[in-house]
């Protein structure tokens, strides 16, 4: 009876945690809340711990708010819990963790009726 406790109790606090963002704001006008939260949690549902805010609308000089707590976010981290990849790449930035590796590029992303000379530009300078 008592292993089964314990695996329970294991489960509990063994649960998968993710640095990601939790949108706020109204509708075009997004504001964003960095958190630790359970994996299994919904977007914007219950959450362990707000890290830091992230506002993707410049202000009049040009400038995209960001402010995190890099004290808790280095303690995530150093737990286990995986950053998203838009949370990664806003680390990256501020040098909290590496950058992320660049998606890679697949021609299909490129339109049509321009395609054939994007990709001969693309071989020109991979052979040079």
């Amino acid at each position: 009876v008592d292993h089964i406790f314990f695996k329970k109790l294991y489960e509990i606090f063994e649960m998968p945690v993710r640095l990601r963002l939790q949108r706020f704001g109204r509708k075009n006008l997004p504001f964003y809340r960095v958190v630790a939260a359970d994996a299994k949690a919904p977007r914007d549902g219950k959450f362990l711990e707000i890290i830091g805010t992230y506002d993707p609308i410049p202000t009049r000089m040009g400038v995209k708010e960001v402010r995190l707590n890099t004290e808790r976010v280095r303690y995530w981290i150093g737990v286990g819990a995986e950053p998203t990849s838009r949370v990664a790449w806003l680390l990256g930035q501020f040098n909290i963790l590496p950058p992320p590796p660049q998606r890679e590029f697949f021609k299909n992303h490129i339109p049509k009726k321009i395609r054939a000379e994007v990709l001969a530009k693309l071989e020109e300078e991979s052979s040079a």
